[in-house]
């Protein structure tokens, strides 16, 4: 079972870092052959990204369902990443392309990428498993006066 951290903790990463938002959407479920190698391929990059050094720029990622968010350590890291034809990313998006070619509406696919100053955010847990922030960085005990301003740098 996942150990439940039984206090409030803040999450917080070193410095700027990239948020990544991904998902799919089966938008014709008897298509199966068009929407389950997508389905398929994602769990297989999380597990090279998790395995990968820390010069790849992976900080961690959670969730495999609907939408998974991933911390990256910068823009460059994670496009370096999607570029690259010897990991596990470029192969399965080719072979997306490949076979939506004219029928793009069987399965959708999205991501939103979001650049991170650092200290601009702010992340709370309570009563949680190691999660989100907290989990690709460093969770952090957080008195229990403070609010989401004061975590923000009280802007």
């Amino acid at each position: 079972m996942t150990e439940i951290i039984p206090s409030r903790v803040t999450g917080r990463i070193e410095g700027d870092f990239v948020v990544f938002l991904i998902g799919m959407r089966i938008n014709k479920p008897w298509a199966v052959h068009k929407w389950l190698p997508v389905a398929r391929a994602m769990p297989k990059m999380l597990k090279e990204l998790e395995a990968a050094p820390p010069e790849v720029g992976f900080l961690g990622h959670t969730g495999l369902s609907k939408i998974i968010v991933q911390y990256w350590r910068s823009f460059d890291h994670l496009e370096r990443y999607a570029r690259n034809r010897d990991a596990l990313h470029w192969p399965a998006w080719v072979d997306f392309n490949r076979r939506m070619k004219e029928t793009r509406g069987d399965v959708g696919i999205w991501h939103e990428t979001y650049r991170v100053r650092a200290g601009d955010y702010e992340a709370i847990y309570s009563g949680m498993p190691a999660f989100g922030l907290g989990k690709a960085g460093v969770s952090a005990a957080v008195p229990d006066t403070s609010a989401a301003r004061q975590r923000l740098g009280g802007s």
